[in-house]
């Protein structure tokens, strides 16, 4: 269909609903998400109802629920709540905590997480993967620390984001080069160019935030024991490095937790199956909004919402410098739209590539700000995958996890995307252009 402003109007009610509930209800962290899902959802199936039945329409929601990466994303969501419950139980996240509470200096610990969460993601290549290994450890931190356990949460997000934005193995990376025509090291270093300064800033704030922890005394000392809990984490790590799929990576930490959590005595074998129970329920509503966000999307595109976007930023390209700002400003749309920066990029990409050849704009360029926008994006939204993945582990954990408070914790996105202004501000007449 032809897109026309109705056809974006749930977006607007999705909006509304998230207002409404914020300032009624007592602060966003209250927000009934699948709540406001389902009003967005129910607007979006009375889109098209002159050309379209009821039941295509509902077709076309089932179908956007359906995608293959909204199902592996809820397969993931599955697995991490199994693994983290299952680790938890076993004692694998406080063995982990006195551990390193023992070798790392607290006030670098805050640091510490970013990088090491950083690290992890640019390695593997994945955010969601490093954000459920490393936020149940990161948020036991909290209790010895005496810090906020969403200062830790949006530390784990935040490092994530970085390394998932950078890796050469990186969906949205990949994403970004097929869809611009460019050279995986040539984007890498256009992107290297703004995202190492914003990290390098985003850093030193948690490293500042994190020298006021006042570290708890050990109950009780490190012990081999420890070590042999933590070791399914390690294993865990060392499998992504490898580049072990993400679910199989999660799968092996939740049968190697239950099986040193039997041989350490801390687990038995009926109670890690019910933790591991327990851990996938838990996931559930994270699991409904993720359903409910494809489907809502799927009939946006249906009625001609995205097509909409591309003609209204189109209008605003006159050159390279706006051409830069358009592709941000339009893939950072869809992805607040998508809740998904490889599907956001995916559909971004071939408009963008379209307003570069007309403008004469960089490709090189044009690909790295589509992927730095899509990490912006995706690295501050409450209902994007990562921070549904930490609030799933927080919940499993005994924490709760204000979504203001944890969006107010998220440095590197904010920094990323000034970074990404001034440089865009100051960008050059481009020596390649983009051909037809």
């Amino acid at each position: 269909m032809k897109g026309n402003w109705t056809s974006i109007l749930p977006f607007g009610i999705f909006v509304l609903v998230c207002a409404l509930c914020g300032t009624l209800g007592g602060g966003f962290s209250r927000i009934p998400m699948t709540v406001a899902f389902l009003a967005a959802t129910a607007s979006a199936l009375c889109l098209g109802w002159r050309r379209q039945t009821l039941d295509e329409r509902l077709g076309v929601l089932a179908r956007g629920m359906g995608e293959p990466d909204i199902m592996v994303m809820c397969l993931v969501f599955i697995l991490a709540g199994a693994f983290a419950a299952v680790a938890r139980d076993a004692g694998a996240v406080d063995a982990a905590v006195r551990l390193a509470q023992c070798c790392i200096p607290p006030r670098f610990m805050v640091a510490g997480v970013f990088l090491v969460s950083a690290l992890i993601s640019l390695a593997v290549g994945t955010s969601c993967g490093t954000i459920a290994a490393v936020a149940p450890i990161a948020l036991a931190f909290s209790n010895v620390l005496s810090l906020s356990p969403c200062l830790l949460a949006g530390t784990t997000i935040s490092g994530a984001m970085f390394g998932d934005n950078l890796s050469m193995i990186s969906d949205t990376t990949i994403a970004a080069t097929r869809t611009l025509g460019v050279a995986m090291k040539d984007k890498f270093i256009a992107n290297a160019a703004i995202a190492l300064p914003a990290a390098a800033i985003a850093f030193a704030l948690y490293a500042w935030l994190g020298a006021n922890a006042k570290p708890a005394a050990l109950d009780v000392a490190p012990s081999w024991l420890d070590a042999m809990l933590v070791a399914p984490y390690v294993l865990v790590l060392c499998a992504a490095l490898l580049g072990v799929n993400v679910a199989a990576t999660l799968f092996l930490g939740a049968v190697l937790s239950a099986a040193t959590g039997v041989a350490a005595g801390t687990l038995g074998v009926e109670a890690a199956l019910e933790s591991a129970g327990k851990g996938t329920l838990a996931m559930s509503e994270t699991l409904v909004v993720a359903l409910l966000a494809g489907g809502l999307f799927a009939l946006v595109r249906n009625a001609g919402g995205i097509e909409l976007a591309t003609r209204l930023f189109s209008r605003f390209v006159r050159g390279g410098a706006s051409c830069q700002a358009g592709a941000f400003l339009f893939t950072g749309t869809v992805n607040l739209f998508t809740a998904n920066n490889t599907v956001a990029i995916v559909i971004a990409g071939p408009v963008v590539r379209e307003m570069g050849v007309e403008a004469g704009a960089n490709p090189v360029r044009l690909a790295g700000i589509v992927d730095i926008a899509s990490c912006v994006v995706q690295g501050a939204i409450p209902y994007g995958a990562q921070m549904l993945i930490a609030f799933g582990c927080a919940r499993e954990l005994g924490f709760t996890l204000p979504a203001g408070e944890l969006v107010a914790s998220l440095y590197y996105a904010p920094v990323l995307a000034v970074c990404a202004a001034l440089r865009i501000a100051t960008a050059r007449k481009p020596r390649r252009a983009l051909k037809a």
